[in-house]
């Protein structure tokens, strides 16, 4: 490559007014990223932590859905590698028991009655639409107990609008994060 020639970018731009991942923090997380996959770097990195990284939004940054796609891939990734090495660690009797012990961990929460499923937040806060988590929710807890369709993506993508006194974002969060986690571990 000459010095007239710039790589050609990771993602698309957001378009428009649209505001999308800044660039830099997605090409500095992906590249933490490789060398811990490829070269066992010190710097570990995990699945949980491709699943939780979040980048700032700016004007002219990458496209997120473009990232989150690419990050879904590289968490399928890691999560293959942990589940490989946790098995030859503990065997694989040990690793389904965990994964599930989580999933009815996960399905009991989402047993509770709607609208009690997690805290909500004080009437004059932002929290989750209760009505939206809990239409998840039930599709969720019916993947858990029947095995209807649901892929990991499709729980990393939802996103739900907000309302005053809604669910408490974290708790929803890490239940969703709970699942895909299992959903990992038994693929």
């Amino acid at each position: 490559m000459t010095t007239t020639e710039t790589a050609a970018p990771a993602f698309p731009q957001a378009r428009g007014r649209t505001k999308g991942y800044e660039k830099r923090a997605v090409d500095a997380f992906l590249a933490r990223a490789r060398r811990s996959f490829e070269a066992g770097d010190d710097d570990v990195v995990t699945a949980a932590e491709v699943r939780q990284v979040a980048f700032p939004l700016v004007r002219h940054g990458y496209s997120i859905a473009a990232v989150d796609t690419a990050l879904g891939r590289i968490e399928d990734a890691f999560a293959t590698r942990e589940r490989e090495e946790a098995v030859a660690r503990v065997g694989a009797e040990l690793w389904v028991d965990h994964a599930r012990e989580t999933a009815q961990v996960v399905l009991d929460r989402l047993s509770r009655p709607r609208g009690r499923r997690f805290a909500t937040v004080s009437s004059l806060r932002y929290g989750y639409r209760i009505d939206e988590v809990d239409i998840v929710a039930d599709k969720i807890a019916r993947y858990l107990e029947t095995g209807e369709a649901v892929t990991p993506e499709q729980v990393r993508s939802v996103a739900f609008r907000m309302q005053r006194g809604g669910y408490r974002e974290v708790q929803v969060d890490a239940v969703l994060d709970a699942v895909v986690e299992v959903m990992l571990a038994v693929t």
